[in-house]
């Protein structure tokens, strides 16, 4: 059965750094576009970043202008884990965060993507 583990998600400071990881297991998931989601209260859930599958690989990279800079998502397929390393916090960033796995190209609809980890807290305090 296909599984997306989040981690790495916690309280920090303005300025502060974390890096999430994202533990899949079940599926090749080298083979899928990989995204970073996020969702604040009362607000829809964005997509925060995404990696193109190597099948996509003619597709770049996508950062949401709000994260341009500051966040760089990654991933290591021989550890089946994506990663979103993020610099420069800010009170904005807080939200739940979601690992997303899509067999297609990326996409800033959530509904298209085919499997979701649990979430993971990230609050950023002033």
């Amino acid at each position: 059965q296909a599984q997306l583990v989040e981690s790495g998600g916690g309280l920090v400071q303005t300025g502060g750094s974390l890096t999430l990881s994202c533990a899949t297991s079940g599926r090749t998931f080298s083979s899928y576009t990989m995204g970073w989601f996020r969702q604040a209260p009362g607000k829809e859930r964005e997509l925060v970043a995404a990696l193109p599958a190597i099948t996509w690989s003619g597709r770049s990279t996508y950062y949401a202008d709000s994260v341009k800079g500051r966040f760089t998502i990654s991933r290591d397929n021989a550890k089946n884990t994506v990663y979103l390393q993020m610099n420069s916090l800010k009170p904005e960033d807080t939200a739940v965060y979601y690992c997303a796995a899509r067999s297609g190209a990326w996409s800033r609809s959530p509904g298209v993507y085919d499997y979701w980890g649990q979430g993971t807290q990230v609050t950023v305090s002033s």
